[in-house]
């Protein structure tokens, strides 16, 4: 009665409050297996973002290497084939600094510091030598609060560096003790925040907390020089505990491309050429390679199947300034000085030269027979032929494989030999496939494979090599069956947020530990897609600047699969044509969606509207010759490279006849044909002050390619 429930009524609600529980419980578990379906493929749709981007960063990097040596090749052609009586051959001696030949005392009265006075108002770090912890630590903290340690201390401190680094061997061998651990850094690439965070989680360096820095401290970063002089002191502080292994960028040379070079000058103006000089010589000093506990073998690039460890231990290191060009054989210099005193130029020379090698070193070519050293412009006038044509006539004529002396030929065989072995140390990366060939991605060393590593690691009585030289994404990374590790200690390498850093420690048993850090705190609070996305952005703006550099080589490519002229092709060619214009050996019809906005109805894309949607800010300088404007922008970092060179007094300013022989030595190098007048245009059109000299950093600046943000190209509103 009443509000009463039935029995009927009770019985009805049984399966309904079955059906209650069940139902939501089975939705659930759908509901479940659906969301982590989802977020796998979510996941995976970054990763393979990610890993996109990755490669074009690499892609890019490498191309740009692998420009450099050729064009450092391209000097040394000059340098061998042309005589001293010749203007190219002139500036490229120049710009190799050939006559500074100096005594190691002369070095040291030359870059003695004590003539050089610390002003009152200097606010600085001071240091006293011998140095105490106390010394080191003020200055790490001065150079985290941005601070400059003074030109007098730098030298100083470099002087007692290169003195303690000629005591030193090519290979550092090191042991471990019970309970104590050995942490090794791979390239810290001028990010002195990485290095202070390492400090910050690992401590200082000392004899409890023994160090191995693997090269590569300088170049891309803002803070190359702190981390060498933080580095030094440390060395100097502790020579049995801290422990430096030269690197591909440890080379005046390399320094010129990469930054280093303009970042020392444009701290000290001064006397940034005297630190250059020095620093020059301490890389050359730098050891090779270090062993812990005969086990472990620790260098920065890696090795080859004529890799041995006996030969690099008692090799002369510190001849080898640059790794990119062999050594000149003795007496080289002195007969290029008796062809400078000859009226013509036009002496001969029977001696026997040195063999023209490779820096990825395939079957290195045979000595050739002595060819006559004329100036190229006299003999083209005597000829008949332009330079131009003079210069392909003797690169045919340097391929022949002739003969020479006996004598001099051991001699450089040796030579090429010794430069061989550090070249693989310095450049060389590891395949997954085996064998050994040359390492044409770079340029440079070779790629090896894992029986080269197994049989080179056991001939040593090795059992792993840790090597750097490679970003990797999460700061290290196993290959070789776990038998070669790399590891790298720069994070946020080509972009915020692109990759982690790493060091290791590894104890006795010889077992590495990671740790993986992140400097850039605002990364660390970017979730994953965010991170992503703003590395991704980054990579694909540095992309479209390699495309517009490129875009004349593009359409006539394009025109190549269009032959009726119609400005229309299919993704397929276009993707064909991206990859042999630019040879990144990307993902084209990948990035598609990304570098192409719009295309037709049928999938075809009009070449044209293409490359003018590539939104690139122009110069504010006018330039008429479109050929020279893009040739400019695709070689921009060449150009820079051999202003550099030119600019032997570090003044960042050059003369017209200077750009004027930098660009003929350009259009050499490329084998193209620009004209003097729209050199001398161009230099006119960007002498602002009209004082008949050009400012390196003005220039470069002028012309730097940068992206239209999207915000920018929008139509701003008016302020009123």
């Amino acid at each position: 009665m009443g509000c009463g429930v039935t029995k009927s009524n009770q019985l009805q609600l049984k399966p309904c409050d079955r059906g209650n529980i069940s139902v939501p419980a089975a939705t659930a578990m759908r509901a479940a297996l659906l969301i982590q379906r989802w977020y796998r493929q979510y996941v995976a749709r970054l990763e393979m973002r990610r890993r996109c981007t990755w490669n074009i960063f690499q892609s890019i990097e490498y191309s740009g290497q692998q420009d450099h040596i050729k064009l450092y090749n391209f000097f040394g052609y000059l340098m061998d084939h042309f005589s001293s009586a010749n203007s190219q051959r002139n500036l490229v001696s120049q710009m190799f600094g050939e006559s500074e030949v100096f005594q190691d005392a002369e070095w040291e009265r030359r870059f003695c510091y004590k003539d050089i006075e610390v002003p009152d108002v200097y606010t600085g770090p001071h240091l006293s030598f011998p140095l105490s912890i106390s010394n080191v630590t003020e200055l790490v903290h001065a150079f985290k609060n941005k601070q400059k340690l003074h030109a007098r201390y730098v030298l100083q401190l470099l002087g007692k560096t290169w003195t303690l680094l000629r005591l030193m061997p090519n290979i550092s061998h090191v042991g471990t003790c019970r309970h104590k651990e050995i942490t090794i850094c791979g390239d810290l690439h001028g990010h002195l925040e990485d290095l202070l965070l390492i400090f910050y989680k690992n401590g200082f360096p000392s004899a409890e907390t023994p160090y191995v820095f693997n090269g590569d401290f300088v170049d891309r970063g803002k803070e190359s020089i702190e981390i060498l002089l933080v580095l030094f002191a440390f060395l100097l502080l502790y020579p049995h505990n801290v422990h430096l292994n030269r690197g591909n960028h440890e080379d005046h040379i390399v320094n010129l491309r990469y930054g280093f070079t303009k970042e020392v000058l444009g701290k000290y103006q001064v006397h940034g050429k005297m630190i250059l000089k020095l620093l020059q010589k301490i890389f050359s000093w730098l050891p090779l390679a270090t062993v812990i506990d005969q086990k472990v073998l620790i260098l920065h690039g890696g090795i080859s199947d004529k890799t041995d460890l006996n030969v690099i231990a008692k090799l002369d290191r510190h001849r080898f300034v640059s790794a990119l060009r062999p050594l000149k054989r003795k007496g080289a210099s002195a007969m290029l000085k008796e062809a400078a005193l000859s009226a013509d130029g036009d002496e001969e020379f029977s001696a026997g030269r040195r063999r023209v090698q490779s820096l990825s070193h395939g079957t290195p070519l045979r000595l050739r027979q002595e060819l006559p050293r004329h100036s190229v412009h006299s003999e083209s006038g005597r000829t008949g032929r332009s330079v131009e044509e003079e210069l392909r006539e003797r690169r045919r004529l340097a391929g022949l494989s002739l003969s020479s002396d006996s004598d001099p030929a051991e001699v450089l065989e040796t030579d090429a030999d010794e430069w061989k072995q550090i070249v693989d140390v310095l450049w060389s990366d590891p395949m997954s496939q085996n064998g050994c060939v040359p390492n044409k991605v770079r340029g440079g060393g070779c790629y090896w494979g894992p029986d080269v590593t197994q049989e080179v690691l056991d001939r040593h009585k090795l059992q792993l090599l840790i090597r750097s030289h490679e970003c990797k994404q999460e700061g290290y990374e196993f290959c070789h069956n776990g038998r070669v590790l790399t590891i790298f200690s720069a994070s946020n390498y080509y972009d915020v947020g692109s990759n982690r850093g790493a060091y290791i420690r590894l104890g006795p048993d010889l077992i590495p530990h990671f740790k993986q850090f992140q400097a850039s705190r605002s990364t660390r609070e970017l979730t994953l897609r965010q991170s992503v996305g703003r590395t991704e952005r980054s990579a694909l703006q540095a992309l479209r600047m390699q495309l517009f550099a490129h875009k004349s080589a593009l359409i006539r490519e394009f025109q190549e699969y269009d032959p009726q002229r119609t400005g229309l092709i299919s993704v397929k060619h276009w993707a064909a044509a991206v990859e042999k214009v630019l040879r990144l050996a990307l993902p084209w019809r990948v990035l598609r969606s990304q570098l192409v906005t719009s295309s037709t109805q049928d999938g075809t894309l009009n070449y044209h509207d293409w490359v003018n949607q590539l939104s690139v800010i122009q110069p504010n300088t006018e330039i008429a010759n479109t050929s020279l404007l893009e040739t400019l922008y695709k070689h921009h970092s060449n150009l820079e490279s051999i202003f550099r060179m030119i600019d032997t007094d570090h003044s960042g300013l050059i003369s017209f006849e200077e750009f004027r022989q930098t660009w003929k030595l350009l259009s050499s190098h490329l084998q193209t044909d620009i004209s003097d007048k729209a050199i001398s245009d161009l230099a006119e059109s960007i002498d602002f002050n009209k004082d008949g000299s050009i400012d390196i950093n003005e220039f470069m600046e002028a012309f730097r390619l940068v992206e239209h943000s999207r915000a920018e190209m929008e139509v701003l509103p008016s302020p009123e």
